[in-house]
């Protein structure tokens, strides 16, 4: 089992972070390397990692490991080079992900298939990979990242939030099989956060939105995200909701008479 050191705060540990290479990937790196872990960035991009790294306290010490998430053998190739690069992997923070705006009745079904892949299959299969050596080495911390959208079912992203539910109970059944082989697994539910999430959503067809979400551009700064999130799986909460006041309100509406809820999202017509 990992000491409690490494397990507080982020110092001396190896963090590997999909989806690094902007939002709160980005964020998340860079608050972890000031806390003194070493970060593992990967994403599509090489370049945009290469910048990231070079935001990051102790640029030096972090890896770039880039690949397509949903591309498996990349994905077994990625692993590989990271563990060789890195020597271990303490805890793996899935985030790479795609968002969704359109409505259900004008979503193609290849694009559902799309969002699963990428927001479930693609972050199981990297678990899969990582848990073997993770339980052989002791122990460590896996973290998915779900959404708030994968709690409420609101307009213009239902297959997003179908995933989003999915990789979320997904964790709680990891968490249960193998607590007791010191594996360690948090859910980290967003809300709308100052990404660039929507920009890159798919419609119905599978292009992009391109544009901004008034929700979005009005949500939390991605580095107050990551401070919070930091400090909770740092604190090892295992179920964390970082999100807007509305949004928090609507979690604890649910959970008192989601009929209520579901009322008021009708009205709201959320985009």
């Amino acid at each position: 089992m990992l000491s409690l050191r490494q397990y507080r705060g982020g110092s001396n540990l190896t963090i590997w972070i999909t989806g690094a290479s902007s939002g709160i990937g980005q964020a998340l790196a860079i608050t972890f390397a000031k806390k003194g872990a070493k970060i593992i960035l990967s994403g599509r991009n090489t370049e945009k990692l290469e910048a990231v790294r070079r935001s990051c306290k102790n640029k030096k010490k972090h890896i770039i490991v880039p690949f397509d998430i949903s591309d498996a053998e990349q994905a077994k190739e990625a692993y590989e080079t990271a563990k060789a690069k890195a020597g271990k992997i303490d805890w793996l923070i899935n985030n790479a992900g795609i968002s969704q705006r359109s409505l259900i009745m004008e979503t193609e079904e290849a694009v559902e298939r799309q969002l699963m892949e990428i927001d479930y299959f693609a972050q199981t299969r990297l678990t899969r990979l990582v848990l073997p050596d993770m339980i052989a080495q002791g122990g460590g911390k896996v973290v998915m990242i779900s959404s708030v959208a994968g709690l409420l079912g609101t307009q213009y992203r239902g297959a997003y939030g179908a995933a989003k539910a999915a990789i979320h109970m997904w964790a709680n059944s990891l968490r249960a099989e193998l607590h007791h082989q010191g594996i360690e697994v948090a859910t980290v539910f967003p809300g709308f956060i100052q990404t660039n999430v929507s920009i890159n959503a798919l419609t119905g067809d599978g292009t992009t939105q391109g544009t901004m979400d008034e929700a979005t551009d009005n949500g939390l700064r991605a580095n107050t995200f990551a401070k919070r999130t930091v400090k909770a799986l740092s604190n090892d909460e295992e179920y964390i909701i970082v999100a807007g006041t509305k949004e928090t309100l609507a979690t604890r509406i649910n959970r008192l008479s989601p009929p209520k809820l579901y009322s008021l999202i009708r009205d709201l017509q959320v985009k």
